[in-house]
């Protein structure tokens, strides 16, 4: 399978102003994330930005980064713009959000994993909650997955920020990491959004909606997620 990664990136944060641009371990976090995506090795890589300042950084380090319609209104349609203009011929397509950089490049590998089954459209990550206090978190957003009675693959039922499934056992964290083979983004972008995705404020809601079959693999990890200067801090700490 030809894979290509594509890293959405866009300056319009709001809680973290500039936030591709901000500094961890000295160089912008953007290119963080693109040195973990090119350490995976599972395919090309390129940052579909809206800017030239992102366009800039990755290119002064000898990256690939494309410029594209900065009013697009998701990640994943700015995403389809970039697989478009590639061509459209890769096999799978991974959206890498541009504010994970810890993100461990072997997650990238193990993603791929699920897409082995001609059944499954869409692969993403999942793992144990290990803190009490993310169960009852909204920002924590909860994979509700059949797992396979062996190994570590299961099929999303659905994901929400409420504390689900009811009862005692794991809970599972999503990771918002997605591989898509490249007829089911085509088909994602194509569909407006959904009750459930406006109701929940999830996009991945959509495609089950949508009837598209998602996966997730079950790892030992989640990558820090940079959305405040706190996090930011934190990114520091563990990358400076």
């Amino acid at each position: 399978m030809s894979v290509l990664i594509v890293i959405p990136a866009r300056m319009k944060a709001t809680r973290l102003p500039n936030k591709p641009m901000a500094l961890i371990g000295g160089e912008p976090m953007i290119v963080q994330v693109w040195r973990r995506a090119m350490e995976s090795k599972v395919g090309e890589v390129v940052v579909a930005c809206d800017c030239d300042e992102i366009a800039d950084a990755i290119t002064d380090v000898g990256g690939r980064a494309l410029l594209t319609d900065p009013d697009h209104p998701s990640g994943s349609d700015r995403i389809w713009e970039a697989v478009k203009r590639e061509g459209g011929t890769h096999d799978i397509i991974i959206n890498l959000q541009g504010d994970v950089p810890t993100l461990e490049p072997r997650l990238l590998r193990e993603l791929l994993s699920p897409l082995e089954n001609l059944k499954v459209d869409i692969a993403t990550l999942a793992a144990p909650i290990m803190r009490a206090e993310e169960h009852e978190n909204p920002s924590v957003v909860k994979a509700v997955l059949a797992l396979e009675k062996t190994g570590n693959i299961g099929r999303a039922l659905y994901f929400t920020r409420c504390s689900a499934p009811y009862g005692e056992g794991i809970r599972y964290h999503h990771i918002g990491v997605y591989a898509y083979r490249c007829r089911a983004l085509e088909t994602f972008v194509s569909l407006p959004p959904s009750p459930l995705e406006l109701r929940e404020k999830l996009e991945q809601l959509r495609a089950l909606e949508a009837g598209l079959r998602i996966d997730a693999v079950v790892v030992d990890t989640v990558p820090l997620g940079v959305d405040t200067p706190e996090d930011l801090a934190r990114a520091n700490e563990l990358l400076g």
